[in-house]
């Protein structure tokens, strides 16, 4: 099983999203959530969740769900042993956040974000990815240079985009192709 586990997180490294699912803007017309839809899309992602974690040895879980700050829908396992899904640098996370979100889209015929969280561990790195991100726009406006920083997931660029496109001193762009796509913040 561990080898079926590693081949899914190497096919979630090499599959990039589109642009647009890291800025949050849309090419179509906004689609208008119903509660009701909102309910269909986690009964949805909770169900596929809990089928896949049959496939791993952690016991019973509980699955919280609750709507984030940007409109998202997250996910949240609690239980025991729960390390054997954040995996090394939370890339078994990743995958299997990957996997629920690409089962709910095919299955509700429309993406809507779904963050997959253990125990609280992608809020704590957020927090830290803000607090990069916030140092950066500082050093960037205070040096006069564009500071960029470490290659990201496309979930990690967009929190950094999300942290400082408030920010009237700096801008941020992706750049770089595949593993090595970083975001770089420019002062302006």
């Amino acid at each position: 099983m561990a080898e079926e586990i590693e081949e899914i997180i190497e096919d979630v490294e090499e599959v990039e999203e589109p642009e647009t699912a890291e800025t949050g803007e849309s090419e179509e017309d906004e689609l208008v959530v119903t509660d009701e839809m909102l309910d269909n899309i986690a009964d949805t992602a909770i169900a596929a969740l809990q089928d896949i974690l049959q496939y791993f040895n952690v016991g019973e879980v509980t699955i919280d769900e609750y709507e984030g700050d940007e409109g998202e829908l997250i996910l949240d396992i609690s239980g025991n042993d729960m390390a054997v899904l954040i995996g090394r640098h939370g890339k078994t996370l990743d995958a299997l956040q990957f996997i629920v979100s690409m089962i709910t889209v095919r299955t509700i015929g429309f993406r809507y974000p779904v963050i997959v969280d253990v125990e609280g561990y992608k809020n704590r790195q957020r927090q830290k990815l803000e607090s990069i991100a916030h140092s950066s726009a500082n050093r960037a406006a205070s040096q006069h240079r564009k500071v960029g920083l470490r290659p990201m997931t496309p979930y990690e660029r967009r929190i950094v985009h999300i942290a400082l496109r408030d920010d009237d001193r700096v801008e941020t762009i992706s750049e770089g192709e595949g593993p090595s796509r970083h975001v770089v913040v420019v002062p302006l």
